[in-house]
This record gives C-alpha cells, sequence and structure tokens, in this order.
C-alpha cells in the first residue's frame, strides 16, 4: 500500500524558515537541505512505519524521522502521512495541545 503525503501548513512553513535561515549564508546550501527533507518525508509513502515514536511523546501517536540536524515528525491517518512539523534537532518540544 503506498500512503499519501500530506504536508500542514506549519510543517510547509517550517521548511520556509529553514530555508530563510540557511539561505543568508547559502542559497544553494538551503536548497539542498530543503530537497533532502522533502525526498526524506517523501520516502514515507511506501515506508509510513519507518520513523520512531517520538521519545518525549512515546504514549501519542507521532513519529519522527531524523534528517541531518532535523526531526520530520509525522502522524499516520488511514492511508496518510501527515507532516506535522519539522524542527531542529536541538529545539525543545512541549506537548501538542488538541
Amino acid at each position: 500500500m503506498v500512503y499519501k503525503i500530506k504536508w500542514t501548513i506549519r510543517s510547509l512553513n517550517d521548511l520556509h524558515e529553514i530555508y530563510s535561515f540557511i539561505a543568508k549564508d547559502s542559497v544553494r546550501y538551503a536548497q539542498i537541505q530543503i530537497e533532502t527533507i522533502q525526498h526524506a518525508a517523501s520516502n514515507l509513502a511506501s515506508f509510513p512505519l519507518m520513523g520512531r515514536s517520538m521519545p518525549e511523546f512515546s504514549h501519542l501517536p507521532y513519529r519522527e524521522i531524523l534528517v541531518g540536524n532535523y526531526r520530520v515528525l509525522y502522524r499516520l491517518e488511514e492511508n496518510i502521512v501527515i507532516i506535522m512539523s519539522v524542527v531542529h534537532g536541538r529545539r525543545l518540544l512541549k506537548e501538542p495541545s488538541n
């Protein structure tokens, strides 16, 4: 089964912020980083369980894949992988509110 990948507005904003930050030093490296993140996330369409449960919130249905210094946070919903956010690995996360 192939899952559909859905990026939330928040996750797209995260990509934009990552690009803008890196592009201050190198537009080319910023482009490469964003493409690397997007490619890694696209692999979830075929392998949605390849990510691990998030250590901070193992009791919640969120998973993550690590891409360089970034964490791609997602959850599964039927046949859809929903990319919730992309954060730097050093960033402290708060439990999501419903």
